[in-house]
Order: C-alpha cells, then structure tokens, then sequence
C-alpha cells in the first residue's frame, strides 16, 4: 500500500468521511449522490479530493485507507437529515 494512503495525518472534512462511509457500505457513485442529495457531479468532486488527501489510487485504496483510520462510521440515513 502506498505510504500516503497509510498516513494517519490525514483529516478528511465531514462531508468526505460521509462519502467514504457510504462507499464503505459499497453504495455506487449515483447511489450516495441520491442518498446525500448532492449531484454525481459533486460526489465525483469528494472521491477526487480524498484521493489527493489520502494519495489512493482507486476505491479499493480509499476503503482500506478508511479502516486504517477508522475514519468511516456507519452512514446515517441522510433522508433523515435533510432539512
């Protein structure tokens, strides 16, 4: 695994651990746009950051880079968040 992906310095904002998570619980692109009500687009934009942040090449990269941190909790229904 690549060294950067293994960093436990890296701080994800609160919006990408909620990406993760939902990628966690093996939810496609399309599938956490429609559960966070966000455009493909804008989750799209999340999966690149945590990249950058994380160094992670692919999904795989990202959720192994999750369980290391332990930065992933189970997604909350984000229909009950909505406002």
């Amino acid at each position: 695994m690549d060294q950067a992906v293994s960093d436990r310095t890296v701080q994800l904002s609160q919006q990408e651990q909620r990406v993760l998570a939902h990628m966690a619980d093996g939810l496609t692109y399309t599938a956490i746009a429609q559960r966070m009500k966000l455009s493909r687009h804008t989750v799209d934009t999340y999966i690149r950051r945590i990249r950058a942040k994380t160094g992670a090449r692919n999904r795989m990269q990202l959720l192994l880079h999750a369980l290391a941190l332990s930065d992933v909790q189970p997604a909350a229904d984000d229909a009950n968040h909505a406002l």
